[in-house]
């Protein structure tokens, strides 16, 4: 009787099991018929699409498994044309490298010939004072050479932090933060705030580096007019029109404005009071590059913020250079602590390469020492007499703000690289160094080709005018040459 029961238990315990398999077979065919017929639809081809991806790799390309016979070959081997590495024609247009054999001063040997320095961007001339070269002495005595190390592992020495607070306190601003190298101070402040998808209204105008550091950010970027307002409020009210039909796109994209103070490329200034009042009524930031402008306008040499009399705080970066006015090497930032500290994380250049060598960072502390009133004076009308000099003479014409260090000679007839380096030669042999605007292949806008004349603080007045005088004679003497070789 106990096996008879076992035997009707194992039973009905097997006929419970097939009954509850097939009541959940039931459900879920009734679950898909009461699926959405669309539904079947777009599972069944996924199933098809997968099912084809992988009988396509499992088989292969018949394409690739046949071979190429020795004509089929041969002909494809006519016809491959290989690219060169180098372009055609670039070792024809290498350029002899006038080699310097002094320190780039007032005066300069160039191939063994003295010339008076119309090219350097020494503008206050601190390159060469006995007191500068002694502090990179005796930083060079304490610390060594170089730093050998990012600032964030074991690169970070006294005098960075020390230069660091004597910029921010200058510049009147929280805090600053400096590069190891001039062009990756820009380059990497630029990506470290704006991203892909934000959005960049910059002059057309401005360096390379700005340039490397837009297309490194990935953003969306309007370059307007050179020094153009009404084109760049064309461009903000075309941008305003489409962030009111995609408000909540607009909440979520940064909107930045890079523009330089003094413009290398063309020696104008900017329009600096204008774009912050477009600031307010637009919403954007605004990155101000000062390399050039630092050390140059303004009363102090605070540069544009100080030449307009202006809100520092309506700024919220300024970029400057450290290679140009102070004589030495590296860049810096400053603005809100806010700011700046997302630079420390985010800042490629200062995050990845080594920290600036600290015998450049003493010789920038002793450099800024000689800032004077009387000094940045002298170079304004330094400027000025040069300027006015320059539109004396009915063969060329000069681009440039007046009381700008930075002028563009272009010549009236014939403006032409090879005329303007020929002209540069001239002056070498005429004891003048003068140097042709070099840009890459790779600038944004193509570049109308020009003498770049620099004023610095060392030249007298007599400099300038004997100079200048001697420029009109080059030209003169290039153009008489040229119309008699023509004949």
């Amino acid at each position: 009787n106990k096996g008879t029961k076992a035997v009707v238990s194992t039973q009905s315990t097997g006929e419970g099991a097939e009954i509850s398999w097939a009541a959940k077979a039931g459900d879920v065919f009734h679950s898909y018929y009461e699926i959405p017929f669309y539904h079947l639809i777009v599972e069944l081809a996924l199933v098809l699409f997968i099912l084809k991806i992988i009988m396509s790799k499992s088989t292969g390309s018949p394409s690739d498994e046949t071979p190429l016979t020795e004509k089929e070959m041969e002909k494809l081997i006519a016809e491959w044309t290989p690219e060169p590495l180098v372009p055609v024609g670039a070792a024809d247009q290498e350029l002899p490298v006038p080699v310097i054999e002094s320190k780039v001063g007032k005066y300069v040997t160039i191939d063994g010939k003295e010339c008076l320095n119309l090219a350097t961007m020494n503008f206050l001339g601190m390159i060469g004072k006995s007191e500068i070269e002694e502090a990179a002495i005796e930083s060079v005595q304490k610390y060594g050479v170089g730093s050998c190390g990012p600032r964030g592992f074991y690169g970070t020495i006294d005098v960075h932090l020390v230069l660091e607070e004597k910029l921010a306190n200058y510049m009147e601003c929280e805090e600053a933060i400096i590069y190891s190298y001039g062009f990756a101070t820009v380059a990497s402040a630029i990506p470290a705030y704006s991203k892909r998808g934000d959005i960049i209204f910059c002059d057309r105008e401005v360096c390379y580096a700005i340039q490397k550091g837009i297309l490194a950010s990935r953003s969306t970027v309007f370059y307007y007019n050179h020094n153009d307002m009404d084109h760049l409020v064309e461009l903000l009210e075309a941008q305003a029109k489409k962030d009111k039909k995609n408000p909540k796109k607009a909440r979520v994209t940064n909107r930045f404005l890079v523009t330089e103070g003094l413009f290398v490329n063309t020696g104008q200034i900017s329009n600096l009071p204008k774009i912050i009042e477009l600031k307010q009524k637009y919403k954007f930031r605004i990155f101000l590059d000062e390399s050039y402008s630092f050390g140059v306008l303004g009363e102090n040499g605070r540069g544009l913020t100080e030449f307009y009399n202006v809100d520092r705080r309506n700024v919220d970066m300024i970029i400057g250079s450290m290679e140009f006015s102070l004589g030495s090497v590296g860049g810096f930032a400053c603005g809100s602590s806010f700011v700046i500290r997302h630079q420390r994380l985010a800042g490629q250049g200062y995050v990845f390469s080594a920290s600036l060598p600290p015998l450049h960072a003493s010789m920038v502390l002793k450099a800024m020492d000689y800032f004077d009133k009387d000094l940045f004076a002298k170079l304004i009308d330094n400027c000025k007499i040069a300027h006015k000099a320059l539109e004396s003479i009915d063969t060329i014409t000069v681009a440039g703000d007046p009381m700008s260090p930075l002028k563009h000679i272009r010549l009236i007839d014939n403006n032409s690289e090879g005329a303007l380096r020929e002209i540069c030669a001239l002056g070498r042999e005429n004891n003048l160094a003068l140097t042709v605007a070099t840009y890459t292949s790779t600038e944004m806008f193509a570049k109308e080709p020009s003498i770049r004349l620099t004023i610095n603080t060392d030249l007298t007045e007599d400099d300038i005018t004997s100079s200048v005088q001697k420029i009109g004679d080059l030209v003169h003497q290039y153009n008489s040459r040229d119309i008699s070789g023509g004949s």
